[in-house]
């Protein structure tokens, strides 16, 4: 079997995205001897033509960089098929507006403490902070070094991979952000009113603005409300929130 069939089935059997260390570790065994930069060096333009093949117009599925691995994950362009397939499966797991104002609070802001995330928002954020920290998108980071020590917040490796971020320098700009929080609010109070189309465009075009898909994203998001629908990796098992 070659290098390149192996890493294939690696990247398409793994549950999350799985790393350069992880691939050699698992096939240095499997061939001649070869000291791991060697190996290191193999495995990468083996990937590089993997990520090639794939970029070809008749293939649906994609090799990604994520989260500091590699994983399969379709295409952007086969999003609405696959968001009908997800939604043939099982309802989205819902995230609430507070929670995803606070989560991009973090993100964009982090490390950074409960006081200074309560200040930005203006109101208190303890009850949207625990629904994320258990569901594994922000986690702690250490205490800032001033008076009290208050403990400091980050996002997690499993914020990118629910975003399908590589890492947070992916994330779109906050005003994006906060023009898609505005439009959703205006069209959940207002929803008869001043352009009830729009807000059916906006339901229709950001469907998950308020929600978090039981899968792992599809595409690139172009705004951090605009949670993906999910891709069908390797093994096909469903990631939930």
């Amino acid at each position: 079997m070659s290098m390149k069939a192996k890493i294939e089935a690696i990247i398409y059997a793994a549950e999350n995205p799985v790393t350069l260390d992880e691939i050699v570790q698992l096939v240095k065994d499997s061939g001649p001897a070869q000291s791991d930069a060697e190996l290191k060096t193999e495995i990468r333009r083996a990937i590089a033509e993997l990520v090639g093949d794939y970029a070809q117009a008749e293939h649906g599925i994609e090799i990604r960089p994520v989260a500091g691995g590699y994983r399969m994950a379709t295409k952007p362009e086969q999003h609405d098929i696959v968001r009908a397939f997800a939604k043939s499966l099982k309802p989205p797991i819902r995230l609430s507006m507070p929670a995803l104002e606070t989560l991009a609070v973090i993100a964009y802001k982090q490390p950074v403490t409960a006081p200074e995330i309560s200040e930005i928002r203006g109101v208190d954020a303890s009850g949207v902070m625990a629904t994320l920290l258990d569901r594994k998108l922000i986690s702690t980071a250490g205490r800032k070094a001033v008076i009290g020590r208050p403990i400091l917040y980050k996002t997690t490796k499993e914020f990118l991979l629910r975003f399908g971020l590589k890492d947070v320098s992916e994330l779109p700009s906050m005003e994006e952000f906060e023009k898609l929080v505005a439009e959703s609010l205006q069209c959940e109070l207002y929803p008869g009113e001043n352009g009830g189309e729009h807000c059916e465009e906006v339901n229709e075009e950001q469907p998950a603005a308020d929600e978090i898909s039981s899968g792992s994203a599809s595409q690139q998001p172009a705004r951090l409300g605009e949670i993906n629908e999910p891709s069908f990796e390797g093994a096909g098992r469903p990631h939930e929130v």
